[in-house]
């Protein structure tokens, strides 16, 4: 009523021919935190006591304290990092407590996303006033670190015993399918997990159409996270899924698939984040995918699965591998036909926190293996910032045949295009492209403005880039 009488003294101000009106600032709106129960189950087994971790909003003298999950991160180690995560609003301050060790420096990372952190004593505090998937590291330590999700206050939140959704509550949820140790979803079906549902099995929503997954829960320990084979219309949103036993999701033969805000670790081996075998129309967005394999694959034939895949775009995600690529496109297809196409793949805007791979064949941050009779084509990477590779190599571009995955080389890799790469440099092996004969090319792969421990390459030397046999139309543009 005040800023309305307000408001109507101004207007008549002017009307009296006033000559100016005082300003009035609008009051921000108090930031509001939202936590989740834990499951009474995990609540000590599932503890990390590295961090104390506490959020208030800015201004505010209460601190709320987080509950500090273990996870686990890196097959060479198996080492134990925290999570922490929260939904909120407004702007709050956020400290972190080391309670192992003496802090001597930290780090918030994506480097990008410009939070630089106050240390004092033990502890460190910064402000958050959107969304944000980060990891917080003192003293150097990647493989105990925090990984700490902010998430958006939730909106459209489904209710218990609505038609068509599949409520999960705070609480454990086991299986009632013992046997295959899933959750079986049917078509047209919201599948929700409130904050604080923890299911220890994996949802499988093979052969649907029109389902949505989301919420805050997670999904822990299972053999896989989501199994979407056969399926059309599928949304993926704002869970987590922790340490499965071999991929966060697969998604097969499928069209229309969303996945958003999604958050993952893995530790073991085959352990991949998100797999895309002959998918048409998958849209990836704002995931955090720690993994010890592929963070994200994009292949055609296998097992099951045939036909091509078309329209992939992957944009504003963290990517983390712990061991294998960040990024790997082609490996297997299909030899008991001409093949199969890979095309029209894009990322975008996307920040990678580690490479690390020992074996030469499968390094690469960004990687395409064609195999298998795969033409892999129109591929795209925009505004990729790599911020360390602790073994590895930047590109890895390849017509091949490894007996390992594959029954057969592939075809052509065509019309590449690296554009706004940034890589702090140091501690790479050269970049592969390397072709496998006249019916296996690499060819037009253009390279723009990449830029490499602060240089812009202007030649194939500024890009550590080792070119091999059937190469042709190799550009590098500023």
């Amino acid at each position: 009523m005040q800023g309305r009488f307000f408001g109507m003294l101004c207007l008549c101000g002017g009307l009296l021919g006033l000559s100016s009106c005082m300003h009035v600032e609008e009051k921000k709106a108090e930031a509001k935190i939202v936590t989740a129960s834990v499951p009474k189950e995990m609540y000590y087994r599932y503890h990390n006591d590295d961090f104390t971790v506490r959020v208030r909003p800015v201004g505010g003298k209460e601190w709320t304290d987080l509950y500090e999950y273990k996870v686990k991160v890196d097959m060479d180690t198996n080492s134990e990092a925290t999570m922490v995560q929260f939904d909120f609003s407004g702007e709050v301050e956020v400290c972190v407590q080391l309670n192992n060790g003496t802090l001597r420096e930290a780090v918030v990372r994506p480097l990008s996303r410009g939070i630089r952190p106050q240390v004092e004593g033990n502890s460190l505090t910064f402000r958050l006033d959107k969304p944000q998937k980060l990891s917080v590291e003192c003293n150097g330590d990647r493989l105990h670190n925090l990984h700490l999700f902010a998430n958006a206050l939730e909106t459209d939140v489904p209710k218990e015993g609505d038609p068509g959704v599949m409520y999960f509550g705070p609480g454990m949820h086991e299986p009632t399918d013992a046997a295959t140790r899933t959750f079986r979803v049917p078509s047209h079906t919201t599948v929700y997990l409130a904050p604080g549902a923890v299911l220890r099995g994996a949802l499988n929503c093979d052969s649907t159409e029109g389902v949505r997954i989301c919420g805050r829960g997670m999904i822990l320990e299972a053999s896989n996270g989501v199994s979407a084979n056969w399926v059309k219309d599928l949304t993926v949103e704002d869970i987590a899924v922790v340490n499965p036993r071999y991929n966060t999701m697969t998604a097969a033969v499928a069209e229309g698939v969303t996945v958003r805000g999604l958050k993952s670790f893995s530790y073991q081996g085959w352990g991949d984040g998100l797999d895309f075998y002959c998918c048409r129309n998958v849209r990836v967005d704002d995931v955090f995918l720690r993994n010890s394999d592929d963070c994200i694959a994009i292949y055609s034939h296998r097992w099951d699965f045939y036909g091509d895949t078309d329209s992939i775009l992957v944009t504003n995600s963290t990517l983390w591998a712990d061991i294998a690529h960040a990024i790997n496109i082609g490996t297997h297809g299909n030899t008991a036909t001409e093949g199969e196409t890979i095309e029209h793949v894009t990322f975008r805007n996307i920040d990678v926190l580690e490479h690390d791979e020992d074996d030469r064949d499968y390094q690469g941050v960004m990687t395409i293996n064609a195999g298998d009779h795969n033409l892999v084509r129109h591929v795209t990477f925009d505004s990729i910032r790599v911020e360390h590779i602790q073994e590895g190599q930047l590109f890895h571009l390849r017509v091949m045949n490894l007996p390992r995955y594959c029954t057969g080389p592939g075809r052509h890799v065509e019309h590449i295009t690296f554009r706004n790469i940034s890589y702090a440099g140091g501690n790479e092996n050269p970049s592969v492209v390397q072709g496998y004969s006249p019916e296996g090319m690499v060819r037009d792969v253009t390279f723009e403005n990449v830029v490499i421990g602060g240089r812009r390459a202007t030649c194939l030397e500024d890009l550590n880039l080792k070119v091999g046999d059937f190469v042709e139309g190799i550009r590098v543009v500023n």
